[in-house]
């Protein structure tokens, strides 16, 4: 199958980089897809962090210092960009008017001004496709329970909970970093960080918290600054959102946390549903297999733990006997976003999309409400504006 090749710049060549590198090197690992990303042009303010990418992808043709010197480059059609939250502003706005496509880290933009300011960029070059990093509903689990969501299996929901923890942040003797400061990482602390990786189906699905009682702690106060000293944790390691949801047709509970220090959690996301018809979790926790339970009045009430069949978005080389991982997400949400560069949302082979900008501005309403709850401790009302 001829394939369309989609160029791409990569900017900031940290972790994330490199896992995007590493996908589009196993590209033949998908079936049936007739596109194929190929990094030809890197940046980072360091050179040191671009070099992996000169010694490791042969694709890899230009490496600058400045961003604005790759978004010159002609032969970059697309960008992915991971760099730190007060850096989004700026860059996201450059490269959404170059009209170069952007697959950004989230939380797009340190706060809800510079996210506002991202979003007229988008709304002034809609020929350009932007958005937001997030693979996790790529699991085969997870997919699952997005299929049971659109069929409206669940009857009516009693309620919802969803969060992505880990617990690297627990060894006081790690060193500080970029996400431990306001001035890098914003006021949201972890849920900038971590939160549109929860709210991205809650969003999706249409479920927008009308109200937030948020509980936001610092646990770790400072820590070692790497020349011998020591320096003050800023931002929130962990975060519980108590939230109030309202769609049309029901009102329910919806509990949401973010955590950068959840003892034994490396890299836990989860969702789980409760409904009067159906109820199901999944978490990459047990990332083979998917739990339900459905329900008929007077009928038993068993759970249903199931191994979920290698089977994504995307067709892939792998049977159904083997598992499905995190570097397979990463690959499922860049055959997405490249997808719908190449045949546009309406046309793309199936129908879910990566995060939308949309989504990402829903999680800035709601982390600036939070803040405000902390602040007041009370109940705070989210601000959806029109969207309400």
């Amino acid at each position: 199958m001829a394939k369309k090749i989609v160029s791409f710049g990569v900017i900031g060549c940290g972790l994330m980089g490199k896992e995007f590198a590493s996908a589009a090197a196993r590209w033949c690992h998908l079936t049936g897809v007739d596109f194929e990303p190929r990094i030809v042009a890197v940046c980072d303010a360091n050179p040191a962090a671009t070099q992996w990418f000169q010694e490791n992808v042969p694709s890899v043709k230009s490496a600058y210092t400045d961003y604005k010197e790759l978004l010159a480059d002609s032969t970059v059609e697309a960008i992915y960009c991971a760099v730190p939250h007060n850096l989004h502003e700026q860059i996201y706005i450059d490269i959404i008017q170059a009209g170069k496509h952007l697959l950004g880290e989230k939380p797009f933009g340190i706060d809800r001004e510079a996210n506002e300011a991202i979003a007229a960029a988008i709304k002034a070059n809609p020929q350009v496709v932007v958005r937001s990093s997030s693979e996790f509903p790529f699991f085969p689990g997870a997919q699952q329970i997005v299929q049971w969501v659109n069929e409206g299996k669940f009857g009516r929901i009693i309620e919802v909970e969803a969060g992505f923890w880990h617990s690297s942040d627990l060894d006081p003797t790690k060193a500080i970093n970029w996400k431990r400061r306001i001035a890098t990482n914003g006021e949201y602390g972890c849920m900038g960080d971590l939160g549109l990786h929860v709210l991205h189906l809650p969003m999706r699905f249409g479920w927008k918290p009308k109200s937030v009682r948020a509980l936001l702690s610092k646990i770790v106060e400072e820590r070692p600054d790497g020349k011998g000293g020591s320096a003050p944790c800023e931002t929130w390691d962990n975060a519980i959102l108590a939230c109030d949801v309202k769609t049309d047709d029901q009102q329910f509970p919806m509990v949401l946390s973010t955590k950068r220090i959840a003892p034994g959690h490396a890299n836990t996301w989860f969702i789980r549903i409760q409904g009067t018809e159906l109820s199901a979790e999944f978490t990459t926790k047990n990332p083979k297999q998917v739990a339900s339970l459905p329900y008929t009045p007077g009928g038993q009430q068993a759970w249903h733990v199931v191994d979920a069949p290698y089977k994504s978005a995307y067709g892939t080389i792998t049977g159904g006997i083997f598992e499905f991982g995190f570097s397979d997400s990463i690959l499922q949400m860049w055959a997405a976003f490249c997808d719908e560069v190449v045949h546009g949302k309406e046309g793309m082979q199936q129908s879910f999309t990566c995060a939308l900008p949309e989504e990402a501005a829903g999680s800035h309403r709601l982390f600036t409400a939070a803040l405000e709850s902390h602040k007041t401790g009370g109940t705070a009302v989210v601000d959806w504006g029109s969207e309400a």
